[in-house]
């Protein structure tokens, strides 16, 4: 943030130099000062020698008026001059020193108070000088100034009080919780200024709150994704569901891991076998393949990662394959919805989409079955085979548990694929 003062030393009563952010006159015009004659003959020599670019002298003679000031009218003066010295000598050091002299004499104009308290808290945590930068912010934003750019600062500075200790442990854990507050703050007023806040404060969010161990860290997460829609960040959605749910089942864990997969969140070798693993858990050979093959792929799997897995599927994928034309024959003559919601799970493991959300379509209708999963499976069947509005519908009809907390994962997903 740049400024710019006016300048104007004489003797008697000053005028105090003002920010020249508009031309109207009365916009510049700062208190009335009785500056102590011993003082503006200093700051005379500290003007007449920042004109000849003498930072030195400039300097010296600023130092010389500060041991002759008298009062906070003297004191604001200084600042004043400190303020264009430190401006034309790009010296960031004394811009600091003069903000803080000014502020602190409590002669800086209302409309100048929440710049310049702005201005001094970025010089603050620049210095690393925390407390001063909470406090300035603080006022800042107490004088409504700029809370879209104020509140970064802020958020800032608690986290540089909290430290690189024990996140967990008190104060750092109340002070990652006032950053935290601080830089939602800020991201929801630049929303409200029509501006797009920047995915890597929520990424610092989550990184934040979950090194404090906070609650509010799976919120972080969702932000971060809505900021930034990446397979990276849903992944870390993801990861906090399945930390926080530690009792779901294999069933419900293959389900998020198929998100994963979807969603391009599959990054190590671990994301890769747990996803073969699940699958073969529940008797789904077809993606114990495909998972195996995927990370293969990719290069994150090497030959013998997930071998075992892989070595009891391929053997039954043949047989399996061979027995769904008979498996949907039963289907459609059973009492109930078992076999057909079966006979979807081995289809939709295999990638024939379409005959997955038949035969899960016929499940629901004859019943008998978990309508949550099968409305889950529906939908990641609709999800993958490319139809999204009817997917969206599926598991809009997921109705409770970990089972309807795993279908607004999805619906989430989804929502930037419709977009």
């Amino acid at each position: 943030m740049a400024l710019a003062l006016a300048l104007a030393v004489a003797g008697g009563a000053v005028t105090a130099p003002a920010l020249a952010a508009k031309k109207d006159k009365e916009e510049q015009k700062g208190p009335k000062l009785n500056v102590s004659p011993d003082v503006i003959k200093a700051l005379q020599a500290a003007q007449k020698a920042s004109e000849a670019q003498d930072w030195a002298g400039a300097k010296a003679a600023l130092a010389d008026a500060d041991s002759k000031a008298t009062s906070n009218d003297d004191k604001y003066q200084i600042g004043a001059i400190k303020l264009n010295t430190s401006i034309a000598s790009k010296d960031a050091a004394l811009q600091g020193e003069a903000l803080t002299q000014m502020l602190d004499s409590g002669l800086t104009p209302p409309e100048q108070a929440g710049q310049f308290n702005a201005i001094a808290a970025d010089q603050a945590l620049g210095a690393k000088n925390y407390d001063l930068a909470i406090q300035r912010a603080q006022a800042a934003l107490q004088a409504g100034y700029k809370p879209e750019a104020v509140n970064p600062t802020l958020a800032q500075a608690y986290f540089g009080k909290a430290g690189t200790g024990n996140p967990t442990a008190e104060p750092a854990r109340g002070l990652n919780q006032q950053g935290l507050a601080a830089l939602k703050a800020g991201a929801d007023a630049m929303k409200a200024a029509g501006q797009q806040p920047p995915a890597q404060w929520y990424q610092i969010g989550v990184s934040r709150a979950a090194a404090a161990r906070l609650p509010e860290v799976t919120d972080w997460a969702k932000w971060a994704y809505e900021a930034q829609p990446s397979g990276e960040n849903l992944r870390t959605l993801i990861r906090l569901f399945q930390q926080s749910n530690p009792t779901i089942t294999n069933r419900e864990n293959l389900d998020v891991l198929r998100l994963m997969a979807a969603s391009g969140g599959l990054v190590v070798a671990g994301d890769y076998v747990e996803y073969a693993e699940m699958a073969s858990k529940t008797g789904i050979y077809g993606e114990v393949k495909s998972a195996i093959d995927g990370g293969r792929a990719k290069g994150v799997l090497n030959a013998t990662q997930g071998n075992d897995l892989y070595q009891l599927a391929i053997p039954r994928i043949q047989g399996d394959k061979a027995s769904l034309p008979a498996a949907e024959a039963d289907a459609g003559k059973a009492a109930n919805g078992k076999v057909a919601a079966a006979t979807a799970d081995a289809y939709l493991g295999y990638g024939d989409y379409a005959k997955a959300a038949a035969m899960f379509e016929l499940a629901k209708q004859k019943g008998g079955v978990d309508a949550d999963e099968v409305n889950t499976r529906l939908g990641i069947a609709k999800a993958l085979g490319g139809d999204v509005a009817s997917a969206k519908t599926a598991f809009q009809s997921v109705q409770g548990g970990a089972r309807k907390k795993i279908a607004d994962l999805w619906l989430s997903y989804l929502a930037t694929k419709s977009a």
